[in-house]
């Protein structure tokens, strides 16, 4: 009855959908405010029942009720209960289920704060909305039914792929989607401004706040997935140019792009048509890399589904929507009126140059992942891209990227002094310049350019400290002075600087970790010592535990340094009968930022078994960027003049009594 209901409110969501998609555009065109409201009350209803949809299928996720498909192909009675309820979007089938949840959320979330929209706005992107949402429900319902039943219901599951039972699974997808389907938002905001015809600084304000929440999550969900796959994977590695990390990638920096090209649309009404064109670009990677899971074109631990009817169902939806919106621009674009003017040497010229360098990347990635695929359907024949192309066509165009930005914030607006900007940065420069000596001078090994790029880094976080400085005067007023200028100046003021150097702060992790980790490789038995970046790991004993739906072989090591005892690490291996499939737990040690890494491989016929040990400097810092500049995004985001719906502030009755 639970998968019935749970059905039954999907299809009903998919009824509002359709109601949402027409009646507010009829309204819209007919200037019927009832009308036009319609899409507040249909997305609100629309959220609510595809809520009750999802929850149905958690709960039957949670009773282990394997009469339904998709419990007994991804679910397991012994299974934790935390992975009971994440393992419901561990699939195709539930992961769509929550992707159109999301797309929902964002649905209610404009209808109930977007109060301050005008009426046909509002109606017009809600209505867009609802497009994307009846074609995605048409998929589920159509090729993805999360509550088909089994005839014959067996008495116990298959279980989820034992790499899927992780924590990480918990927050990594979650906030990917959130990412992924929050740049909808941006895309409808687009499409209604190109179907009224009008685009302007008020636009740019009303759509900021969405772009940028959904940057936030994506910028998390990205850091996530980058480090679940360094610690659950057992490879040491953070990140791969696989496909599908590529296809996450691509979205993140036309976001940066658009929230950047948004900016310089609201302060001087300008770049409109790029604004709106970033806006489409962004939630079409989105909507391709859903495509790259969802298809079967792609082998990969990340992707679900491989029925060729479900790869054809989302790319006409790929064709409908991307195709639909370009044709739109193409045809309203050029009457759009171009706002004021600027010069090159500029805040608004920084700001575009930051977008070429970002646009040109995110093109870079889309060839490099797309043309092999291209390739093997058109000539049959099979190539691989892999990292060597992407690093030496990524990281050059990231360079430029980097000196640019401190010198971004110190520009004004519509014609910006670069000697100024200079000499503000002069300080910044010097401890860039002393950090590259020192580490050129400490540095043993590695490439020649290390040094360069962690200076690099320095001279973007120290320029993110200078604009603070700039702004409060410090050193130049008294401290006192300074600390209430910094407690006046805007959130959005410090959630750049704090984004900015989490950009500087990742940089240095990169290099590090890249430029200056040790490996061992060794075949080992109890009693047996490894040295690996200083340290000495020895392998204490090796012994078996059973887990709820899995064996365990777990290996004890003791780590010193120095002859001081460090601490004890307890790889394993684990192994999941129901799936016939094992998995490599990797132990870690923190110091500091930096990390030291095991993983097990087979046992050997002798009693050893093959250990990888890893000394990861600084390592840490390639994640702490990444929460920082979602961090900064958070600032920003709850600055007032960002925030969506809020109220200006009324005067008080004395003031209004003395301005009388």
């Amino acid at each position: 009855m639970i998968a019935e209901a749970g059905h039954y409110a999907l299809v009903l969501s998919l009824a509002l959908a359709l109601i949402q998609s027409a009646v507010p555009v009829f309204g819209a065109r007919v200037h019927d405010a009832a009308l036009m409201n319609v899409a507040r009350s249909t997305a609100l209803a629309q959220f609510a029942f595809t809520g009750l949809s999802f929850a149905a299928l958690v709960l039957l996720h949670v009773t282990s009720d394997f009469s339904v498909v998709n419990v007994f192909e991804n679910s397991h009675s012994l299974k934790p209960m935390i992975y009971k309820i994440t393992g419901v979007w561990g699939n195709h089938e539930g992961s769509m289920l929550l992707w159109v949840l999301i797309l929902s959320l964002f649905g209610g979330l404009v209808a109930a704060f977007g109060n301050n929209l005008p009426l046909t706005l509002r109606a017009h992107v809600l209505a867009v909305q609802a497009w994307i949402g009846t074609a995605f429900y048409l998929f589920i319902l159509l090729t993805s039914n999360p509550f088909l039943r089994i005839a014959n219901p067996p008495i116990e599951g298959r279980d989820l792929n034992p790499i899927l039972q992780d924590i990480g699974l918990a927050i990594h997808p979650p906030m990917l989607y959130l990412g992924y389907v929050g740049f909808s938002i941006s895309f409808s905001f687009a499409v209604a401004a190109l179907i009224e015809g009008r685009v302007d600084a008020a636009w740019a304000r009303w759509v900021r706040p969405w772009t940028l929440m959904a940057w936030i999550f994506l910028t998390l969900g990205i850091a996530m997935g980058s480090y679940w796959a360094y610690y659950e994977l057992g490879w040491g590695g953070w990140w791969f140019w696989d496909p599908v990390e590529n296809a996450s990638l691509m979205p993140w920096l036309a976001g940066t792009a658009l929230l950047h090209s948004a900016v310089v649309m609201e302060k001087r009404d300008a770049l409109k048509v790029w604004t709106i064109l970033l806006a489409i670009l962004t939630f079409s990677l989105s909507l391709l890399g859903t495509f790259l899971v969802r298809s079967g074109v792609l082998t990969s631990v990340h992707t679900f589904a491989s029925d060729p009817a479900r790869g054809v169902f989302i790319l006409m939806i790929l064709c409908l929507f991307i195709g639909g919106s370009l044709t739109l621009y193409a045809w309203r674009a050029p009457s759009l009126k171009q706002g004021g003017l600027f010069a090159p040497i500029s805040r608004e010229g920084a700001l575009v140059l930051n977008n070429l360098f970002l646009t040109t990347a995110c093109a870079t990635v889309f060839i490099g992942t797309l043309y092999p695929l291209a390739l093997e359907v058109l000539t049959d024949q099979k190539i691989s891209v892999g990292a060597p192309f992407f690093n030496l066509t990524f990281g050059p165009l990231f360079v430029p990227l980097l000196v640019a930005v401190p010198f971004g914030t110190m520009l004004a607006w519509k014609r910006g002094d670069i000697v100024a900007a200079a000499q503000r940065l002069l300080a910044a420069g010097i401890l860039a310049l002393v950090t590259l000596a020192i580490v050129w001078a400490w540095a043993r090994g590695g490439s020649a350019l290390a040094p360069l790029a962690i200076g690099l880094a320095v001279f973007v976080i120290a320029g993110s400290v200078s604009d603070i400085a700039e702004r409060t005067q410090l050193f130049r007023v008294p401290l006192a002075t300074a600390t209430q200028r910094a407690r006046g100046l805007p959130r959005s003021v410090w959630g750049s600087a704090f984004a900015h150097a989490g950009l500087g702060i990742a940089l240095i992790g990169i290099v590090c970790e890249t430029t200056w980790n040790s490996e061992r490789i060794a075949s080992m038995k109890p009693g047996d010592v490894a040295n690996v970046g200083g340290y000495e790991v020895r392998l204490d004993d090796i012994s078996q535990a059973q887990g709820p739906n899995f064996r365990e072989q777990v290996s004890r090591f003791n780590v010193t340094l120095d002859g001081s005892a460090v601490g004890i690490m307890t790889p394993s291996k684990r192994s999941f009968t129901t799936r016939g499939m094992s998995t490599t737990e990797a132990a870690l040690l923190t110091r500091g930022f930096s990390q030291l890494y095991i993983s097990l491989g087979d046992a050997n016929a002798d009693g050893s078994i093959a250990v990888r040990i890893y000394y990861k400097p600084l390592v840490l810092l390639i994640w702490l960027g990444p929460v920082l500049m979602a961090f900064g995004g958070m600032l920003s985001l709850s600055d007032r003049r960002l925030r969506v719906g809020a109220p200006k502030p009324a005067k008080s009755t004395g003031s209004l009594q003395a301005a009388e």
